[in-house]
């Protein structure tokens, strides 16, 4: 899975629109359409760019294409997402790194002996 490709698919209002419809039924491009008020052709091009990121399956019915969404794709993004959002951020320590711009400010010396209020402006703060 391509997450740059997913999340530029899934940052517009419309396609956004139409996963969450067929995520609840599977439609051809003219029901899409009658839906969301918008013209096939229009349709068209946001499922090209939803199937291009992996969102969506098709299967030929008669005439007409339905489309489905690749659920396993969307359960990966989700997963990708809950990992990303539980990384703990720690304190920067300027006395443990070599690259800390902050070791060089004078009020910020590498022994850590800087105040409360320089280390939280420099540093951070511990979030747990």
């Amino acid at each position: 899975m391509d997450k740059q490709k997913v999340l530029k698919a899934i940052a517009d209002e419309t396609r956004m629109n139409i996963l969450n419809l067929l995520l609840r039924h599977n439609y051809c491009v003219r029901a899409l359409a009658n839906e969301l008020g918008l013209t096939e052709a229009t349709v068209s091009q946001h499922l090209k760019v939803l199937r291009e990121a992996g969102l969506l399956v098709g299967e030929k019915r008669g005439y007409f294409m339905h489309y489905a969404v690749e659920r396993t794709a969307l359960q990966e993004l989700a997963q990708e997402l809950e990992a990303l959002a539980a990384v703990k951020q720690g304190v920067c320590q300027p006395e443990e790194r070599d690259d800390c711009p902050a070791v060089e400010m004078p009020e910020c010396p590498k022994k850590g002996k800087c105040s409360d209020e320089v280390r939280e402006f420099c540093h951070g703060t511990d979030r747990d």
